[in-house]
């Protein structure tokens, strides 16, 4: 398998193989936030934080009020820095500063009036809080998908805020046109 150049990570989904010895990234998908020859930050967007929900959590951070987008799980969105909160929303939010803007009128934000919004009229429809995030050097995560613990695909706005958390992996990989009975956890370089 030929692996992606540096420029086609950014914005596609890194999908773990049946290989992947690190638990924390078993049977995960990553949306790659930023790519280059200096590293890589993506965000695991289908491992929930328990049963802790939008709700649950913006009291905890002394934000009031009824959620007025999707009431999703708080995911798990990476091991580095899990003090550090991201929304990924789209992009119907009133509010002026969204954040990074991503693919498929997406953005990612840490600001914390992007978290306000979420209570108030301003609220995106789709919203993902994440905590923490995954990263890698520079060539490190390209020598990862040589060694075949990884694959990429393009990513998609429907997998990403499906509620279907566990049903993510599969629907990712099937969108390579694989079955993901067909994947072995011995790879191979041709």
């Amino acid at each position: 398998m030929s692996h992606d150049t540096i420029s086609d990570l950014t914005h596609k989904f890194l999908i773990a193989l049946p290989g992947m010895g690190d638990h924390r990234f078993k049977q995960s998908v990553i949306f790659i936030c930023h790519h280059d020859q200096d590293g890589t930050m993506g965000l695991i967007i289908n491992k929930p934080k328990g049963d802790l929900t939008l709700s649950d959590m913006l009291p905890q951070i002394g934000i009031e009020g009824d959620i007025q987008s999707t009431d999703n799980h708080v995911l798990m969105g990476g091991p580095v820095d899990i003090d550090r909160g991201f929304v990924l929303h789209s992009d119907d939010t009133k509010l002026s500063d969204k954040g990074t803007a991503m693919p498929h009128g997406l953005y990612l934000s840490s600001n914390r009036s992007v978290l306000e919004s979420l209570v108030s009229g301003d609220a995106p429809n789709k919203a993902l809080l994440l905590i923490g995030y995954a990263g890698w050097n520079g060539g490190q995560l390209e020598r990862e998908i040589q060694d075949n613990t990884w694959i990429t695909a393009k990513s998609d706005p429907d997998i990403i805020f499906s509620q279907n958390h566990k049903g993510k992996w599969a629907r990712a990989v099937r969108s390579l046109g694989i079955s993901p009975e067909q994947l072995s956890a011995v790879g191979g370089q041709a």
